[in-house]
């Protein structure tokens, strides 16, 4: 408690952080409300300039970007039937009729409560659990470290994404392309192709703008696909919400109340499922929407506009931000493609990602947290009066310049951190690779996490081969690695009978 204290008295006397963490917060909204982007964008993007700023004011700017986005998506989705991020369709299920009812100040409203209610449970959470959990995580040794990057590959490769055959390959790809540069045991070069750039791995920063900015952009092109539109299909989609409201259009206290069970329900769902690597806020909202809506009431307007349907899937979206960080402070295993890149910035900054970060860098930690509940607060503040001025804003703006902008972004990004052209085209290779990996529907988290984490696996490993004769076989004899590979035996084994009974129910389907 007394770190915790340490560090938000570091972050309210620091001007600068707290108007930092204003920006972030401002920033990630408007972010989350453009269709097709989103805070991984924005953070992949601010990684370069992050090298030039002091450590803590990176953090918070990345962090309170990723946070405030994910709520920003909800704004396009309720307003034009457009989600601005992917965890916020489940919202748009409910939110987009509401608004067309007469009501969409009470769908914003209700989504930024539903959404600072459940982000607050989730970066309590973080406060109050990481530190305690990391005093067991620092006892863990290479044996059991190993089982759990298998754990953490298994269950991003094969449970998250349509096809468990295509996630095993993005991991084990990412794997490989982590193995390039110098061998951290013999001192050998791998996969360098004599370029020297690559003796110490993969540019990092170029790689991961490549893969999440430049790919999305390089596919929004060739699918013609730039976001909201006020022309109304035969699905509705892309129509706007009226814009003359009923006169009973708000949310107060008594409508909170009323849809304060679903929250609660909701943001625990949520924060249990961000703790658990790769499986993402777009799952979270979708367990929660449905089992609200199994929950129902005679007295529900399910399908017509039922304000649960907004809070619970805004609850449970943002109850995974801060539950995403924990695996990754504990374990060092990111929790999410955003945890993924703030490792990245942490790293950049010669900052230890996993247990030790607590005892190492404890105040800047805290603070770290401090931030996000003061962005939690902004967030809120700016999202439940201004949240409809925001959503006309961004449909004035023409997609096409906004992608034609964030491009030219991209390629000055990629540039500035070594004033390499090198650096430029690993962005456009791992850009086109981020194309593919879209246009194939391949694992994109898979393969970034694995290449973040591939290094780590293999010094785990040649550790756990060194303090043993039989080498890897320590595995099976200690009894925390052989539970965690049960476990994600269990996990494959349950995965695989998903598969078969969902191609089993298609083919009676089709019958």
């Amino acid at each position: 408690m007394s770190s915790f204290l340490e560090g938000m008295s570091a972050f309210i006397s620091s001007p600068s952080a707290v108007l930092v963490a204003i920006i972030g917060s401002v920033a990630g909204i408007l972010v989350g409300a453009v269709p097709g982007l989103s805070g991984t964008t924005a953070v992949a993007l601010l990684l370069p300039f992050s090298f030039y700023l002091d450590p803590l004011i990176a953090l918070i700017l990345m962090y309170t970007i990723s946070k405030s986005s994910d709520f920003g998506g909800s704004i396009p989705g309720i307003l034009f039937n457009t989600p601005g991020t992917p965890s916020a369709a489940a919202t748009m299920i409910e939110g987009h009729p509401l608004a067309r009812k007469g009501y969409p100040v009470k769908a914003l409203r209700a989504a930024t409560a539903a959404s600072a209610t459940g982000d607050f449970f989730s970066e309590c959470l973080l406060i109050f659990g990481a530190a305690y959990l990391a005093v067991y995580a620092v006892k863990i040794g290479p044996p059991e470290l190993v089982t759990i990057y298998i754990m953490a590959f298994v269950v991003i490769s094969s449970i998250i994404g349509e096809s468990m055959i295509k996630g095993i390959i993005s991991t084990l790809f990412g794997i490989t392309l982590a193995l390039v540069g110098f061998d951290p045991i013999s001192g050998n070069l791998r996969m360098t192709f004599d370029q020297l750039p690559l003796m110490d791995g993969l540019p990092l920063v170029p790689a991961l703008i490549g893969i999440f900015v430049v790919g999305e952009v390089f596919h929004r092109f060739d699918v013609k696909d730039f976001g909201a539109s006020t022309q109304k299909d035969s699905s509705g989609a892309g129509s706007a919400a009226p814009d003359v409201s009923r006169p009973d259009d708000t949310f107060g206290l008594r409508d909170y109340l009323r849809v304060l069970p679903t929250i609660v329900r909701s943001m625990f769902i949520g924060a249990s499922v961000g703790m658990f690597p790769g499986i993402g806020a777009s799952v979270a909202s979708f367990l929660s929407f449905g089992e609200a809506r199994r929950q129902a009431k005679p007295d529900d307007d399910w399908g017509h506009g039922e304000v649960k349907g907004v809070a619970a899937s805004e609850a449970a979206n943002n109850a995974t931000s801060g539950a995403n960080l924990i695996p990754l402070l504990t374990l060092g295993i990111p929790g999410s493609t955003q945890a993924a890149l703030l490792a990245g910035a942490m790293l950049i900054h010669g900052i230890t990602v996993g247990p030790q970060v607590f005892t190492e860098d404890g105040v800047l930690i805290y603070s770290l947290f401090s931030a996000g509940l003061f962005c939690i607060l902004a967030y809120f503040v700016v999202g439940f009066w201004f949240s409809p001025m925001i959503g006309r804003i961004i449909l004035a703006v023409p997609a096409r310049i906004t992608y034609s902008l964030i491009l030219m972004i991209s390629v000055s990004s990629a540039y500035v951190l070594h004033s390499s052209l090198f650096d430029v085209w690993i962005m456009v290779l791992f850009g086109v690779l981020g194309y593919l990996f879209r246009r194939y529907n391949y694992n994109i988290p898979a393969f970034m996490i694995a290449l973040l984490l591939g290094g780590g696996m293999e010094r785990a490993a040649r550790q756990t081969m060194l303090l043993d004769n039989d080498g890897l076989w320590i595995i099976f004899q200690r009894p925390i690695s052989l539970t965690i590979l049960i476990l994600t035996v269990i996990m494959v084994i349950m995965r695989i009978r998903k598969a078969r009974i969902n191609k089993a129910l298609a083919a009676l389907q089709d019958d």
